[in-house]
């Protein structure tokens, strides 16, 4: 498969002209709990060349490039890139935490360097507290819910806990998260939903745990409180990325 990835990534770079700095894997694969039939969330950033970029006619900044059963491959201009990584937008923090790497060009180091001081715990935090009720509202209800929405709920909650509490970007293995801020308590309900989502398909339920779910309600109660709390940082200036962008551009 990352062999079909890079043809694919290719083929993007010879069809729409520009040039892949950067791509991963995003989604369940990337938190390291994906099923049997679970597709690739491919994520890729780009650079066009320096004389699009003085055009007077705006230039769409997001690639769609496949979507089927397989395959959602997915990516940005650099612009737009910098532009939502400057707000402390966190999917760009997840693409940069993701442990499935498929390409990285030398250039993109300097993304990284500038991202360290873009970051705001308080923005993910909410990003992340977000992601969980909305789950909630939707998935958990009747008398089953299915494994993968339990798991993306427990992630979040434990993704905001990493932000407000060590103050950089939460990593993207739920496991890494499950070890350092999951009650032992929880862990076995957890464990279980893994089992479940590893061994079936994308669907599969479970019954509703109303420990579990007495738990969610408790720690987003909690963490709502302290997000609002929060201070979020000032911004980087836009001189410096700038210069991050006019050096990649100039190749």
């Amino acid at each position: 498969m990352r062999n079909t990835i890079q043809r694919e990534l290719e083929v993007v770079e010879r069809e729409r002209g520009v040039r892949v700095l950067f791509s991963v894997e995003s989604g369940s694969r990337a938190w390291g709990i994906a099923s049997e039939d679970s597709d690739y969330d491919v994520r890729f950033v780009y650079v066009r060349p320096m004389w699009d970029y003085l055009r007077l006619e705006e230039e769409r900044d997001t690639i769609e490039w496949r979507l089927d059963e397989v395959l959602d491959v997915t990516g940005w201009d650099v612009v737009k890139l910098l532009r939502l990584m400057r707000n402390s937008n966190p999917t760009v923090f997840e693409w940069l935490a993701t442990p499935i790497v498929y390409r990285e060009d030398a250039a993109f180091a300097q993304v990284r360097e500038v991202a360290t001081g873009c970051f705001s715990p308080k923005a993910s935090a909410f990003h992340y507290l977000g992601m969980e009720r909305g789950n909630v509202r939707t998935h958990v209800r009747g008398k089953k819910v299915g494994a993968k929405q339990y798991l993306y709920i427990v992630r979040a909650l434990l993704a905001t806990r990493w932000c407000l509490d060590e103050g950089v970007p939460a990593p993207m293995l739920l496991r890494d998260l499950m070890g350092a801020k999951l009650p032992t308590r929880m862990t076995p309900l957890v464990e279980e939903l893994l089992e479940v989502k590893a061994a079936g398909k994308e669907h599969s339920e479970v019954a509703r745990m109303e420990e579990l779910e007495a738990w969610i309600s408790s720690e987003d109660e909690t963490l709502y409180a302290r997000a609002q709390e929060a201070v979020a940082p000032h911004k980087v200036p836009w001189e410096a990325l700038d210069e991050v962008f006019f050096s990649i551009v100039r190749g």
